[in-house]
């Protein structure tokens, strides 16, 4: 039902009735709703009360509670520190260079921004006015630059600490963020090097001049920055976000950018646009504790047992169940909290780490994430180039997304030949 609710509609509102973004038209909480209705039909064996007891025993977990709490002061983070930090470090970093390397540099700022603000989407919206005005100084292809910045958001997106996907995978699998963050960085590092070969060769074959330069504050750099080495240090996440929600909010208020009034009122605004996610992460819990006790997970498992054999298969049948899951939702989070359940179960029964099987998670949502053309990254990016005077397509930008499909091959690379560690 969800999926019909969902996928169904937003290919209407998307394709047939020609509405922007159609797919973020529909209300993801009202289709989870009416899912959890259909299931509380099902199985008449059950009493409703028995039902809402199941749901709440699904609640009643401390990763669902960790993992709201850590989306809220994720938000409140996001909130206080703002658009204007992301702007320094982007333009910092395209101030230091000539104009041939812009894209490749472009492609880095995109994944220090994303990894250090935890947003795919707020990355892309941050930086694809910047692309665009990278193209126009400097003579490369708008759907080069976007595509650097898209592949680079996916980066941050996949690895950040702050990343709700981080969090959801994480607490869903039950493993330490820093255990998971190594584990995914050997899958992700080589994927983005690739792509920052592939995107300078692309770059020396171009005659180009020219340069951007614009003006950036470096001390606004500092909560990113102190939140990227506090994660990678292994600091519990309440911490890295409470030093860079302090750390933000002291230069914010020092250097005049806000006042203490509207302070709080960011911090506000930003938590608050993580509600729908907490949402639909209290919805999804509540729903997965129903199939679960009708047999439906097992009856799931059973499926993928018969088609994936061993080890390495099972992995890969992981990474293609949050992959199909993600393409039908178009929202890699959801994927993640929705496929949770069913991956500690193929964890249990192939012998995979909580650690691998929360980065396998993560790996191959963004993967399908990062291409498919009407996910919430290039509905933006599109946007935001057509605001600024771009016409362009999701299939201009799919052919320069260089990053989604390296991080496949190194994922399979990863799963397939190298030496598979036993479980901890």
């Amino acid at each position: 039902m969800f999926l019909v609710l969902y996928l169904g509609l937003g290919i209407v509102f998307e394709y047939v009735m020609k509405i922007p973004m159609g797919f973020y038209n529909i209300p993801i909480v009202i289709a989870f709703l009416a899912a959890i209705l259909v299931a509380c039909l099902q199985n008449r064996s059950v009493k409703f009360e028995e039902k809402l007891e199941l749901m709440a025993k699904g609640l009643a977990d401390k990763n669902i509670i960790t993992m709201l709490l850590i989306f809220l002061t994720a938000g409140a983070f996001v909130g206080v520190v703002g658009r204007s930090s992301a702007e320094s470090v982007a333009f910092f970093m395209l101030g230091l260079i000539p104009a041939r390397f812009a894209v490749a540099v472009l492609f880095i700022v995109a994944c220090f921004v994303s990894t250090a603000m935890g947003t795919s989407v707020g990355t892309i919206t941050l930086l694809t006015p910047i692309a665009l005005a990278v193209s126009s100084a400097s003579g490369f292809d708008v759907p080069l630059c976007i595509g650097a910045v898209m592949g680079g958001a996916m980066f941050g997106d996949n690895l950040s600490f702050i990343s709700d996907t981080t969090i959801a995978a994480c607490n869903g699998q039950g493993c330490a963020m820093k255990d998971k963050f190594r584990e995914n960085f050997a899958i992700a590092l080589p994927a983005a090097l690739a792509t920052l070969v592939l995107i300078l060769v692309l770059s020396f074959r171009t005659e180009l001049n020219g340069s951007l330069v614009k003006p950036y504050n470096l001390i606004q750099i500092i909560p990113y920055v102190l939140v990227l080495i506090g994660g990678i240090c292994g600091i519990n996440v309440f911490v890295v976000l409470l030093i860079g929600i302090a750390s933000g909010s002291f230069i914010m208020l020092g250097t005049g950018q806000t006042a203490a009034t509207e302070l709080l009122a960011n911090m506000g605004s930003g938590a608050a646009g993580m509600f729908e996610t907490s949402m639909v992460a209290i919805l999804v819990a509540a729903m997965c504790s129903l199939i679960r006790e009708y047999g439906g997970f097992e009856a799931l498992l059973s499926a993928i047992r018969r088609i994936f054999k061993g080890k390495r298969s099972g992995q890969l049948g992981m990474g293609l169940l949050v992959g199909a899951m993600d393409i039908a939702t178009a929202n890699n989070t959801v994927a993640i909290v929705m496929a949770n359940p069913i991956a500690r179960e193929m964890s249990k029964e192939y012998d995979i780490s909580p650690r691998k099987a929360a980065s396998l998670l993560d790996t191959f949502s963004c993967i399908s994430q990062g291409v498919i053309p009407y996910g919430a990254q290039m509905l933006v990016a599109i946007s935001a180039a057509t605001e600024l005077g771009h016409e362009i397509s999701a299939f201009d930008i799919m052919p320069n997304l260089f990053y989604p499909a390296l991080l496949l091959v190194s994922s399979l690379i990863f799963i397939f030949v190298l030496p598979q560690k036993t479980k901890e």
